[in-house]
């Protein structure tokens, strides 16, 4: 088995050091991005606030208006919302509903408009659709 060394040179190492100081800043650019979710009820909820909401809206999916909230969750941030189905597409077997979900935390207020589909089978389960 052979292997072949590489020089890069004094060029190829100021190429390598250019192209690295780039990408770091392109990666912070695209972190520091998401500062529009600071202070907004997501940016409060851990995961077993997801997970009751997960199950709320899967009890909307069959096609009821519910409020929810985070209670027993553990999160010291008190976080209520409501989900209201809105309207149901169908295209042949295939159905598609879309929710409206608010959540308010710290006076503060998000919305979403998610879409989840099923087909018509007796074992189908709602799936969300990547937006």
């Amino acid at each position: 088995m052979h292997i072949r060394s590489c020089s890069y040179g004094r060029r190829g190492w100021l190429q390598l050091a250019a192209c690295s100081l780039f990408l770091s800043y392109t990666a912070g650019s695209c972190a520091a991005n998401l500062g529009f979710l600071m202070n907004t009820p997501i940016s409060y909820m851990k995961e077993r606030d997801l997970q009751q909401l997960n199950r709320a809206a899967r009890t909307a999916l069959a096609g009821e208006a519910l409020d929810w909230n985070n209670d027993g969750t553990g999160n010291l941030v008190h976080v209520t919302g409501t989900i209201t189905p809105l309207d149901t597409k169908k295209d042949g077997d295939r159905s598609c509903r879309t929710l409206a979900i608010v959540a308010k935390a710290k006076g503060q207020t998000q919305t979403w408009s998610p879409t989840a589909c099923k087909d018509g089978g007796p074992d189908s389960k709602w799936q969300l659709l990547k937006q």
